[in-house]
């Protein structure tokens, strides 16, 4: 695929942007402090489910950059969002079983008559080393406690 067509890595993020935000189920209300959307911590827990990889810092800004670009994700004050063309794209794609999702997005944005964009996005390497933290501290398993709050003994 050409320098300027879609991605494999377009759709894997926007694939884990959309699973991680729920689909639209995380709405907030207009009078929530709380912003719509997702953190980059949620969209590479998503990414690593989905393809078992944590996406480095260079595809997650490429991708972003792309994915803002073409209209299909707002970035703001740290929040990802979807956008309605984004959510449209994300409803109208054909049906697919779990493995094959990324890939079936990749084949929508391909086909679609809008190129990938280039914002201007940029996501420093602190941030992206700080989300890939969190995560894996989200990840360890807390360990167990009795239920009287003691430890057995």
């Amino acid at each position: 695929m050409g320098e300027n067509g879609w991605r494999w890595t377009d759709a894997w993020i926007f694939v884990s942007l959309v699973i991680a935000s729920g689909a639209g189920r995380h709405r907030r209300a207009a009078d929530s402090r709380r912003p719509e959307g997702v953190r980059l911590a949620d969209v590479i827990s998503t990414a690593d489910h989905l393809n078992q990889a944590i996406p480095d810092r260079d595809d997650v800004e490429t991708a972003v950059r792309r994915l803002v670009g073409a209209g299909l994700v707002i970035v703001s004050d740290g929040w990802f969002r979807i956008t309605p063309d984004g959510e449209r794209l994300w409803r109208t794609r054909p049906s697919a079983g779990v493995g094959t999702t990324v890939d079936t997005v990749q084949g929508v944005l391909v086909r679609r008559h809008t190129a990938p964009g280039d914002a201007d996005w940029h996501l420093p390497e602190d941030d992206h080393a700080a989300a890939v933290q969190e995560y894996l501290v989200r990840s360890i398993p807390a360990p167990r406690r009795s239920p009287e709050g003691r430890s057995g003994r």
